[in-house]
């Protein structure tokens, strides 16, 4: 069975939704750290990177096909999904980054606050 350019271009449709569902858990996973609630943040990372893990999932079926010998075509939604993915992978390490920081932050402005 073949894959055809409609069936590479829906899986860049399902990786574009994954990767923006999990672009919106980290922005406001963000903003949840910002106000210094960072349980709430890493959960909405967690969320977030179930997103990634399902978009992974729908681009394996296709590289699964393409080292099976099956050719494929390259549609610009597939593209558009695969950079969707990567930079919302980046997205993800940078607000990790940050909901530490805040974090880090918060532990100091408490240790500040008991010594007056």
């Amino acid at each position: 069975m073949a894959v055809t350019k409609e069936d590479i271009s829906m899986t860049g449709f399902a990786i574009v939704a994954y990767a923006g569902d999990a672009k919106s858990a980290l922005i406001n996973a963000l903003n949840k750290a910002k106000e210094g609630k960072i349980d709430e943040a890493k959960k909405l990372v967690e969320t977030a990177n179930e997103s990634i893990v399902d978009a992974h999932n729908e681009q394996t079926k296709l590289l699964a096909n393409e080292a099976g010998g099956m050719e494929m075509d390259v549609t610009f939604i597939m593209v558009h999904g695969q950079d969707t993915l990567m930079t919302t992978m980046m997205l993800k390490d940078e607000v990790e980054f940050f909901i530490d920081e805040y974090e880090r932050i918060n532990k100091i402005e408490d240790k500040l606050d008991m010594k007056n």
